[in-house]
């Protein structure tokens, strides 16, 4: 008879899978032991016992997931008459239920529920306005809406992030994914100081086996199968008549890294909300900004800012930079869009120049400068009757649409005398048009470029209102004191002025000269967001662990190898996986096929049929055979 090559690896799917944790009829290695149950003191089944032992220790660690217990409602048995008895029982019970919520908080599927809590607390923060980001618009919400105005302020759904449910959502999330990852932690820790665990006895009820006959030693062959195994990057070693080997450690690292990045992730997100500040500036061409709380034009912080935390540095704006699309579908849209700034760090730091782009900051140390809005301030030049220069100065104006139709006020509140000498304050409504389309068209610009710039003002003289010590905003002008000027039909005072023309104020009242030189503006949001650079390592982190955590196997392989009945050696190779899966059989068939190539089949015996699978040896004398023992499970694997 020839040689054969009998590598065919057998898979046994649906016998090889169980409750890794311990379900029904399952012991604590998580193997059904009904066997053991039934072996008896003197019984056959004694051996029974102890190859289910040996199946259950086999897929035993291939996870640091924890095993479920089942938790009775009574924790410390029955209670002793008594005081005493009752204070006893009592601290049982109460130390077992802590014991029992403390399993139930650490365990995974509660922390998957707290994050999935956690995501739909943040729902209302995007959708409702937050005090801390507008308070404008949570007062119009409530304002509009009387009866879900106190509805949301007792849930605290106008501050979502800063409110108790949400923290205790947080918290108790920290919570779990720590009382998760410290036992996890350890328990891999150990796994990787160990050795793989022996081979069974029985391989053949191993999901995935193979056997031949080979004329090699058994010694030979274990020399050869562990140089092999070693090669492929799995950890083995020679014990007793067989190798154990087990590779895909990194299945347990990825979990792991995943629910570390989470942590840090959740730290970092924390650490940035206590901790930011953001606050808007808008500065004309020539002007300069100073990082002081005072400058800001607005600004909002996090609970646990400090403004010894703002970082010391200014800038000057040089120059704001925007071209438009002429032509074409995007006419009208940036094509260039850019501020140069002249910047310096401390008291006395050298000065240094910085092209400032949308999605260009200029970033020192933690803070980052954004350019966010552009805009136009014309220079207007207003005289009083007896033509002495009472106010002059770039006048910045808010952009109405894309084509930058803006508009603002000009408010001369001090210095300023009528024609009786009589101390009296100017106003005058804006409207700048960068590129009017001349008479008889709207009054709105054409383009966002200056083609035709025209300043349209309306006049007025009065009281202002800044005197009484309310705020208001210095884009708009409170009419309730003033009076308007009229022209001579007795109509408002209103003309459309290019650069380098004056309206005259009727009666000698003076005039507004609209000077040739058109600055621009720029606004700048100053943020400060400590934990970024970690939050975004903890997404990378999570992405990347949760990616070897799917896609890693853990598995171990054992080569066994010993002597048959004639003399003839006996290889046995079996795999077991974490979960049942097709990659453990083909590549325990890689590995067989490179492992005969190194110990050849040897020719069948003439007592033996071809291709039958020999046995490891007969049952003792005197004694029935073992009964078949169940498979050894994968350790996680879902129940069918």
């Amino acid at each position: 008879m020839g040689t054969t090559r009998d590598t065919d690896v057998r898979t046994d799917g649906g016998n090889g899978r169980s409750d890794g944790n311990g379900g029904s009829g399952s012991g604590p290695n998580g193997v059904d032991d009904t066997a053991a149950r039934d072996a008896g003191p003197n019984g056959g089944n004694d051996t029974a016992a102890r190859d289910a032992g040996e199946l259950g220790d086999a897929g035993a660690q291939l996870s640091t997931a924890p095993g479920e217990t089942a938790m009775p409602g009574s924790f410390g048995g029955t209670r002793a008459p008594g005081a005493t008895g009752w204070l006893v029982w009592t601290g049982r019970e109460a130390l077992g239920w802590a014991r029992w919520i403390w399993r139930q908080l650490t365990s995974m599927r509660v922390a998957l529920l707290l994050l999935f809590l956690l995501s739909l607390g943040a729902i209302p923060g995007s959708l409702i306005p937050q005090s801390g980001t507008d308070e404008t618009k949570v007062a119009d919400f409530q304002a509009r809406h009387t009866t879900l105005g106190p509805l949301y302020e007792k849930l605290g759904l106008f501050h979502v992030y800063s409110s108790a449910w949400f923290s205790a959502i947080y918290i108790l999330l920290f919570i779990s994914l720590i009382g998760c990852i410290v036992p996890r932690t350890w328990q891999f820790v150990g796994q990787l100081r160990g050795r793989p665990p022996r081979a069974p006895r029985l391989l053949t009820r191993l999901p995935a086996y193979t056997t031949w006959r080979t004329e090699a030693g058994p010694e030979q062959v274990r020399e050869e199968a562990l140089k092999l195994l070693k090669q492929r990057r799995f950890r083995a070693h020679v014990a007793g008549d067989a190798v154990a080997a087990e590779k895909g450690y990194l299945r347990e690292v990825g979990n792991l890294a995943f629910h570390i990045a989470l942590i840090v992730m959740l730290t970092a997100f924390a650490w940035g909300q206590l901790f930011k500040s953001e606050g808007n500036k808008l500065v004309v061409e020539g002007d300069g900004f100073a990082n002081t709380l005072l400058q800001y034009d607005d600004f909002k912080s996090g609970s646990l800012f400090d403004t010894d935390d703002l970082e010391p540095f200014s800038f000057v704006l040089k120059d704001f930079e925007g071209t438009y699309e002429e032509t074409g579908p995007n006419r009208g849209t940036p094509r260039t869009y850019q501020a140069t700034v002249d910047y310096s760090v401390g008291a006395d730091g050298a000065e240094r120049k910085k092209t400032v782009k949308v999605n260009e900051p200029l970033e020192i140390d933690d803070s980052k400068v954004y350019l966010t809005a552009h805009g136009y301030a014309p220079v207007v030049t207003v005289r009083d009757g007896k033509g002495d220069v009472v106010y002059r100065q770039a006048v910045p104006l808010l952009p109405l649409d894309s084509n930058s139709t803006s508009t603002g006020v000009v408010k001369v509140m001090d210095g300023y005398r009528n024609a009786e000498g009589e101390r009296e304050q100017l106003g005058f409504q804006a409207f700048f048009l960068p590129a009017y389309g001349g008479d008889g068209t709207a009054v709105v610009s054409q383009f966002p470029a200056l083609l035709n710039p025209v300043l349209n003002l309306e006049a007025y003289h009065g009281d202002l209102g800044v005197d009484a010590g309310l705020p208001q905003s210095v884009y708009q002008l409170e009419k309730k004191n003033l009076k308007e000027f009229k022209n001579a039909k007795g109509t408002q005072l209103r003309e459309n002025l290019k650069p380098g023309e004056t309206m005259q104020l009727p009666d000698g009242a003076g005039s507004i000269t609209f000077e040739k030189g058109i600055k621009e503006w720029a606004n700048f949001q100053v943020t400060r967001q400590p934990g970024a650079g970690w939050a975004l390592a903890g997404a990378f982190g999570a992405i990347f662990g949760l990616a070897a955590s799917l896609f890693i196997q853990r598995r171990r392989v054992w080569v066994r190898a010993v002597t048959g009945p004639d003399g003839v050696t006996v290889v046995e190779m079996a795999g077991l996986g974490r979960s049942e899966s097709a990659k453990v059989p083909e590549e325990l068939g890689v590995l067989a096929g490179h492992l005969y190539d190194l110990a050849p089949g040897a020719p069948d015996s003439p007592d033996q049929p071809e291709n039958e699978t020999p046995a490891a040896g007969p049952a003792p004398a005197g004694r029935t055979p073992d009964p078949e023992p169940p498979a050894a499970p994968a350790e996680g694997a879902e129940t069918k």
